[in-house]
């Protein structure tokens, strides 16, 4: 047995719960880890709301929380090569299986290997800040010397964004609140306050003849605030807001693959894509760590220290 954080219903902070629950036992393409650190993100309490339907793996409730965490191999399911018991790694929970617990079952494809001498806290947080950076860049395509506008730069993917567009030279401008300041320019972006006047009228200043692209991490009416601002319409990709195809631009393509996770640690190993860690919460303090971010307060990325 071992301890979880979850919720027994949808709805609100008020469903969560922590249980007691045996260690699962690994389907096929599935690995049985011990939890060192879990990632937080939006789209854990999302999920507890019930508003993306399909991310549970049938599993019936209590659900455990989390979708990224990183640790050790202790049991490999039917059909997973490549990995083995014992090795350190860090990966997607794709079926359901929560990581805001002491063991968990990852997807097998979408786990890798975590590289000697980057640390579990750093690669938990990888799968979905990292990864989604690197997806996101790379489908824009922009060559060194492009003017990129990361909307929304504060959070754990905007300033993984904002990181790696300047390592590839790009100049980059981010949009985000006060308290956002200070990380956004520590990374490398020029700043905007979107609580201190007109955004559009700010970023036109900055760059009068508009954006060669623009990733957006914030949706609705700052989507549409921002969008006119690119060049191209089609150079907008939105990681949060799907409606961003009736502007023209595109929903992020995300490979969650075995492959983009190495990458995204060997940036991360290289230096070039070192996420910005702003709070680390025991487990018993999941309920604050996920809060912290459900009120879209962190600067930076939420992480839960399990083991």
């Amino acid at each position: 047995m071992g301890q979880a954080w979850g919720f027994g219903r949808h709805g609100g902070p008020e469903v969560q719960e922590f249980f007691d629950r045996p260690d699962p036992v690994p389907g096929s393409g599935e690995v049985l880890i011990r939890v060192d650190v879990a990632g937080v993100n939006p789209l854990d309490h999302l999920l507890r709301s019930g508003l993306v339907p399909g991310l549970d793996g049938g599993r019936p409730f209590p659900r455990v929380l989390g979708m990224e965490a990183a640790g050790t191999v202790l049991a490999l399911g039917e059909d997973v090569d490549g990995l083995e018991v014992g090795d350190a790694v860090f990966g997607f929970a794709l079926t359901g299986g929560g990581t805001y617990a002491e063991t968990t079952v990852l997807s097998a494809p979408n786990t890798a290997r975590i590289p000697a001498g980057l640390s579990a806290t750093v690669a938990a947080t990888l799968p979905v800040a990292g990864t989604t950076a690197v997806d996101a860049l790379d489908q824009l395509g922009l060559p060194a010397g492009a003017t990129v506008l990361v909307n929304g730069v504060g959070g754990g993917v905007g300033l993984a964004v904002a990181r790696l567009a300047v390592a590839r030279e790009l100049r980059v401008i981010g949009t985000g609140s006060t308290a956002k300041r200070e990380s956004a320019e520590a990374v490398g972006a020029r700043f905007i306050d979107y609580t201190a006047g007109d955004v559009g009228a700010a970023a036109r200043e900055l760059v009068p003849d508009g954006f060669d692209g623009i990733v957006d991490l914030a949706g609705g009416p700052s989507l549409r605030t921002v969008a006119p601002l690119a060049r191209e319409a089609r150079t907008v990709i939105s990681v949060g807001d799907m409606s961003v195809a009736e502007l023209g631009g595109r929903f992020v393509e995300r490979r969650l693959d075995r492959e983009n996770l190495a990458r995204s640690a060997r940036l991360a190993l290289d230096g070039v894509l070192a996420p910005v860690i702003t709070a680390v919460h025991p487990l018993s303090d999941a309920p604050a760590a996920l809060a912290t971010v459900e009120n879209g307060h962190p600067s930076g990325k939420v992480v839960i220290k399990v083991a």
